[in-house]
């Protein structure tokens, strides 16, 4: 690496110890550490003639793109194989801002040297929050990309006499069942839906980005949170086309036991019930019932707080669900994610306005697969 690139990489990027603080990597068996403990092998000198500006991020919009992506392609500085910084992080580095360790930059820092930066950073910092609420892509059977704000499903049926059985002998001039798959009659539309950040730059200047960071992980945490919430409705109420969730009672109205669960976990064959969404008290009644209360499954919640799996099904919280209401599913099959416009942040206001007020927003929906994949048990009638 020449000298000068050198000396653009601040202190926190080209001190190893600094750098597995940074971005959480070991230095063991990689070679990035060198005979002084500097990094070797970040190589500045492509991101040092990058000028991100509003322009870029238009670019970036028009390729249906975030800016990361459009950093990584070949026209601007793509990564090499294991490299330690990816091209966002390394137009951190140029600019000289410092995200993590034990001396982080201030929200402030970048409006004195790349205040058009700030945009990624806030989205990057939102997809994180995202990612720990792990259980709603768990909930989905498949996600589709469209270019419009409707969207035709799919539907399927079997044309056969007798379902019980697909695959059978054919005689001559027999009947062979056929899976017949349609559009659905009715589109789904694609709503847009949004959280705005609002907060002064007087309040946030002062603050460091390792602070920032958090507030921005917990509102895309409350975003997947949220769509569990519309996932579950309209797994209860369909699409729009007629295809509500088939509702099953239990023996006694008022009432719930582990025989009831056993029936509710019979009706899905061939499917299996994987997941079960429901209201914290519904969650609290199934935990404490006499079969759920064995000592081994006690242990394991008390000792690593993961919930009990009911009949082998994953546990999930949901408290817009009625608590009258138990939905089960199976997760390959029930549900399809609908995206006509990916998570994107409102880069003018935050770049010309030093932030004040940003929407941060995306456009989904959802759309039954098949609808025999989930169903709810009720036990209040």
């Amino acid at each position: 690496m020449e000298l000068e690139n050198l000396k653009q990489i601040p202190e926190t990027f080209w001190n190893f110890a600094s750098l597995e603080s940074e971005i959480g990597i070991s230095g063991k068996g990689n070679g990035l550490a060198g005979k002084e403990g500097r990094l070797t092998g970040v190589d500045l000198s492509r991101a040092g003639k990058i000028n991100v500006t509003r322009e870029t991020y238009l670019e970036a919009q028009s390729k249906g793109q975030s800016l990361t992506e459009l950093l990584e392609s070949d026209d601007y500085d793509p990564s090499p194989v294991s490299a330690p910084l990816d091209a966002f992080e390394r137009q951190l580095a140029v600019h000289g801002i410092r995200v993590n360790g034990r001396t982080p930059d201030t929200v402030e820092s970048f409006y004195r040297s790349a205040s058009s930066l700030m945009p990624e950073f806030v989205m990057r910092e939102v997809r994180k929050g995202m990612a720990m609420r792990p259980i709603y892509n768990q909930l989905t059977a498949a996600q589709t990309v469209i270019g419009s704000n409707r969207y035709s499903p799919l539907y399927l049926s079997i044309n056969s006499g007798d379902t019980r059985l697909s695959l059978r002998p054919i005689g001559e001039g027999a009947e062979i069942p056929q899976f017949v798959v349609n559009e659905q009659q009715k589109t789904v539309t694609v709503p847009e839906y949004g959280i705005a950040l609002k907060v002064s730059y007087r309040t946030l200047r002062h603050r460091t980005l390792a602070q920032f960071k958090v507030l921005l992980w917990y509102l895309g945490f409350r975003m997947q949170t949220d769509k569990v919430a519309m996932l579950a409705d309209v797994i209860l109420n369909g699409d729009g086309n007629g295809n509500a969730a088939t509702v099953l009672n239990t023996d006694v109205s008022g009432t719930l036991d582990y025989e009831d669960l056993v029936k509710f976990w019979a009706e899905f064959a061939p499917f299996e019930m994987n997941t079960i969404l429901c209201h914290k008290n519904k969650m609290r009644q199934i935990l404490t019932l006499t079969e759920f209360k064995d000592p081994l499954a006690g242990f394991k919640f008390q000792s690593t707080g993961e919930l009990v799996s009911p009949l082998g099904a994953k546990l999930v919280r949901c408290d817009e669900i009625p608590s009258d209401l138990i939905v089960g599913l199976d997760s390959r099959f029930a549900v399809e994610e609908v995206i006509s416009q990916p998570l994107i942040v409102e880069y003018d206001r935050i770049i010309e306005q030093k932030f004040e007020e940003a929407v941060i927003s995306e456009s989904i929906a959802y759309a039954k697969l098949v609808k025999e994949a989930a169903l709810v048990l009720d036990d209040t009638f």
